[in-house]
């Protein structure tokens, strides 16, 4: 015989011992198997379900992510404007107070100038009447008959009474 056609009690224990076989995987190893597919398949699954839902969780981040960066952004040009609001005013305090203060200032000079020339047209006056006084008073002690002699006589006491030898006459 060949191996193309074998003898029936070779086929007989053949076909015996492939259904021993086959009841033993069918009994103890084809659950184990089975189980261990199954087992896989729900970790795939879940595996699935978890990565649907980091993505959907990495989604929502990013769409709070973006939603606090705008308000951020909101929240800085918020804070720019009501610093340049606080910059112009304090600006316009500083100008103000400048101005009054420059204005106080003015007026103070003004004030101090004006108390300086009435002292000094005062003392002008008083210096001018003690010059009278003196020169009037010398003119009379003199025999003034002429005006020539008037004249030349006011000339010299003039020279006398020069700003450096003179001393203030103030009337009594």
């Amino acid at each position: 015989m060949g191996l193309l056609q074998p003898e029936s009690g070779l086929l007989f224990w053949m076909t015996l011992a492939f259904a021993v076989v086959l009841v033993v995987l069918a009994r103890y190893g084809f659950p184990v198997i089975v189980k261990a597919i199954e087992s896989r398949k729900e970790y795939i699954d879940s595996s699935l379900d978890a990565a649907r839902e980091a993505e959907q969780k990495c989604a929502t981040l990013e769409a709070r992510s973006r939603e606090i960066i705008n308000e951020a952004e909101v929240r800085r040009n918020e804070i720019l404007r009501e610093a340049d609001t606080e910059r112009k005013q304090i600006l316009a305090d500083a100008r103000q107070k400048a101005e009054s203060e420059g204005a106080r200032l003015l007026e103070k000079s003004r004030l101090q100038a004006e108390t300086e020339r009435t002292a000094i047209l005062a003392d002008a006056k008083r210096e001018i009447a003690a010059l009278a006084v003196a020169i009037t008073e010398r003119m009379l002690r003199q025999d003034l008959d002429n005006r020539e002699a008037q004249t030349q006589l006011a000339s010299r006491l003039m020279e006398e009474l020069d700003p450096k030898n003179r001393k203030t006459w103030t009337p009594d």
